[in-house]
Formats: C-alpha cells, sequence, structure tokens
C-alpha cells in the first residue's frame, strides 16, 4: 500500500525548499517569487486561452487553478502563498486553498494581482515567471543559473511525485482501455476521443496535452490530432497516443493496436511490445539514454528485416539511415510536470548542454540516467509516404521490399509508450503497472 500524499509532501516540500536555498545562494539572490501566471488573451477578443499553471509553480503545491497568485520564498522562512481570490460573478471564483498541503505554507488570501504583488517581498529576487503577459509590477527576470540549478535538481522525483506520476498513469491506463472499446466498436476519432475523455473525467483543457487519436493511414501522422467525425469504411488499425493529469503531474501513454482480421499488422505490433518492454528494462543507473536510442534503432532493424520489409543487415540499415525513414523521432524523454520535462540535455546544474548524437536530431534527452529520473520509452515504426519516398531513389531501395512495404501502408504505423522509473534497481514501469491494475 502505497503511502498517503499527507504522508510523502513534507518531505517533498523540504526537498524543494533545498533546492531554492542551492540555487539563490548560488546565483547571489534573497528570495524565489513563482507566479503561477495567467492565462494568454485571445487576439482582438475578450476571451482567455485556458489557464495552465506555471510548471515551478506546481513543483511546489498541487494547486493548478490559481490565476495570479504566487509563491515568495526567503531561505530559513515558511514559504507563502499569495493567493488571488477575485470577487467575480462573471466566472467561477477559486476556492480558498485546502488540502493536506496548506499548513506548510503562510497563505495570505488577496481580491487582485494587484494586491498580490503588493505582498510580495522586495530586494534581489529572482522572478520565475512567463513574460507574456507581463504583470505589472514585478519585472520576470527568469535568471539562467537560477533556472539551471532547479531544473536539473527537477530531473530527480521525489516518492511524492512518483505517487502522483502513479495515479496518473491509472487515470491515462482506464481511459486508453475506454478508448480500445470504441475503436473495437466502430467509432470515429472523434467518438473514440470523447470515450477516452469520459472515462479519464478531464477535458481537453486538463490532458497535459493533445491528444493523438489515429485510424488507419492516419497512425503515420506522427502528432495527428484532426479527431475525423466520420467513420473511416473500415477499421484497420488504431494509434492513440494520449496521457491523463494528477495534481499538475502528467502521463504520456501510447498504445496501438490492430482491427479483428488483421492478422499480419498485428504480428508486427506484438514485435514492437517485446522490442519496447526491452528498451523499458534497460532504464537502469548508469545507462546512456542516447546509446539507447542508437540501440533501439538496431532492434527495429531486426524487427524489420524478421518480417521481410528489408533485406540488409541491422548495422547496415542503420548506418545508411534507413531505420532512421521507419523510426524518425527519439526514443522518449523526460516527463514529471512536464510532459516534456526539462533537462533533458543538461550537463550539470550549473547548465551546459549534452549534444544529440549525430544523425538523431529529434532525441529529446541525452542524459546518462540516475535514480529517480522518469522517462518515456516509445518506439515506433511507421510507413510515412514522405520519408519513403528518400528511399526509393537510393542504392539501398534493392534491399527493401516495397510491395511489403506498400501492403502495410494503410495501416498508418505503431508506437508503444511506457513512462518508466530509473531506481537503484530494476525499473519501475509506471503504465504497464497501471494497465494491469486496470
Amino acid at each position: 500500500m502505497n503511502p498517503p500524499l499527507a504522508a510523502l509532501y513534507p518531505q517533498h516540500l523540504a526537498t524543494v525548499r533545498g533546492h531554492a536555498d542551492h540555487a539563490l545562494a548560488l546565483a547571489g539572490f534573497d528570495h524565489l517569487l513563482v507566479a503561477a501566471g495567467t492565462p494568454p488573451g485571445k487576439f482582438l477578443d475578450d476571451q482567455d486561452y485556458p489557464f495552465v499553471a506555471n510548471p515551478h509553480f506546481r513543483h511546489w503545491l498541487p494547486l493548478t487553478d490559481a490565476p495570479g497568485s504566487w509563491i515568495a520564498y526567503t531561505p530559513g522562512a515558511k514559504p507563502r502563498l499569495v493567493f488571488v481570490q477575485p470577487r467575480d460573478y462573471w466566472h467561477v471564483v477559486p476556492e480558498a486553498p485546502h488540502g493536506y498541503w496548506v499548513e506548510h505554507f503562510d497563505v495570505v488570501i488577496v481580491r487582485s494581482a494587484a494586491e498580490a504583488v503588493a505582498q510580495l517581498p522586495k530586494g534581489r529576487n529572482a522572478v520565475i515567471t512567463p513574460a507574456c503577459p507581463a504583470v505589472d509590477g514585478v519585472e520576470a527576470n527568469n535568471p539562467q543559473a537560477v533556472l539551471d540549478c532547479l531544473h536539473w535538481h527537477r530531473s530527480f522525483k521525489t516518492p511524492y511525485e512518483l505517487a502522483l506520476m502513479r495515479e496518473a498513469n491509472r487515470i491515462g491506463a482506464r481511459a486508453h482501455r475506454a478508448a480500445e472499446a470504441a475503436f473495437r466498436a466502430g467509432e470515429s476519432e472523434f467518438g473514440i476521443h470523447m470515450a477516452y475523455l469520459a472515462a479519464a473525467r478531464q477535458i481537453d483543457a486538463e490532458l497535459p496535452y493533445a491528444s493523438i487519436v489515429g485510424l488507419n493511414e492516419h497512425g503515420a501522422v506522427l502528432h495527428y490530432t484532426h479527431f475525423d467525425r466520420t467513420p473511416p469504411r473500415g477499421h484497420r488499425s488504431f494509434l492513440i497516443d494520449a496521457g491523463a493529469s494528477c495534481a499538475g503531474y502528467a502521463s504520456d501513454i501510447t498504445r496501438t493496436y490492430a482491427a479483428d482480421g488483421h492478422a499480419g499488422f498485428q504480428a508486427l505490433i506484438d514485435s514492437m511490445d517485446v522490442a519496447q518492454r526491452g528498451f523499458a528494462a534497460k532504464v537502469r543507473p548508469g545507462q546512456s539514454y542516447p546509446e539507447l536510442h542508437v540501440h533501439a534503432h538496431h532492434v527495429l532493424a531486426g524487427v524489420l528485416r524478421e518480417h521481410g520489409f528489408i533485406r540488409m543487415s541491422a548495422e547496415s540499415a542503420v548506418e545508411s539511415g534507413v531505420t532512421g525513414a521507419f523510426f524518425p523521432h527519439g526514443l522518449g524523454h523526460s516527463i514529471g510536470v512536464q510532459v516534456h520535462d526539462v533537462a533533458g540535455f543538461q550537463q550539470s546544474e550549473r547548465g551546459g548542454s549534452i549534444p544529440r548524437p549525430a544523425g538523431h536530431p529529434y532525441l529529446r534527452t541525452t542524459r546518462v540516467l540516475q535514480p529517480g529520473m522518469v522517462v518515456t520509452i516509445e518506439p515506433g515504426l511507421y510507413f510515412i509516404d514522405m520519408l519513403l519516398a528518400g528511399l526509393r531513389d537510393r542504392p539501398v531501395a534493392a534491399d527493401i521490399d516495397w510491395a511489403k512495404v506498400d501492403a502495410f501502408r494503410p495501416y498508418g504505423g505503431i508506437r508503444i509508450e511506457d513512462d518508466v522509473v530509473c531506481t537503484d534497481g530494476e525499473p519501475e514501469n509506471l503504465t504497464r503497472d497501471a494497465f494491469a491494475a486496470a
């Protein structure tokens, strides 16, 4: 049985405060001011875009609906939450803060953003807030030295954060089950998405990212977010990349399904699933993520060869760029309070950047894995016309079975994605555990 959040939160906050102390001392600031932010306005309109709280704000406390509010922290003192609760009959006014975390803050409730700013300390302030929209009376300086330090340490999740990410995966797994059932029932992409939202009990604005729901050849569009309202004439395949949120923390889950009677595509999915599980098992301390990504290319070259798409060796397929045409994105990325979490390329708490390996421009992390880090593992195989066309005029085309490729183009592609925790021993697969519980 997992400890309750109330038991885990004090140590999490102590860890966050410790990192703030260190970052402020490193950069020469007296106070840390973290804005929740405000929703940006729509151009030439009197409406706003949906509000998404600053991830630095959400890292301190599980408060996602607090536009205009601030956290003010001075080392050695209790952190202060300046909470904006406006007098407003046009919109729902945010509830006064409550819950297991409130006792750990000095909470001040004000009625306007201007009153909130008046409560902030003066002096050498590190102010972390979006530059746009601007906040009157406070200048966003977002000191790079402070951000680098905070981002580096945010790479390592506390037990409290992992508890929230487990729940985000449980919500996501439940919703994925509903989406698969809708696919089996012959629903449109839009209908499947509605089934997903209903099962997650979250609206689009609450999800950590825009869901990808692709039937048939739409699975070949990596970020397909179109949502056809009419079902296709026949359901062949279904790729869904969709997550869920829990107190501001994300899950990022992808599954691919074959319709009944499409055994060849199901066999390819099965091979990809075996490969993906193997990559997830390598999320261990000391594992270079770029090396794992390159290893994935060699394994997927074997899958392509096993299923008759290519006749060349795995080494030749990788070196010649053939695997890159079938698997054009990175193996995964860091995840946490942001879907594509920070510090994926960072060298140390003082910044710096670790370059991607040559020929792999879309890899989203180049770090060496250490306990506490959480990454996605999401290999893919796709039949993308634009990329395949680039192979047809090259000498390697002779070692590709184009008739086989053309037979699979109507299925789009395959991606399987889990959120995996690096521990001191066996990795913890948050997503597989959630599906098993579901």
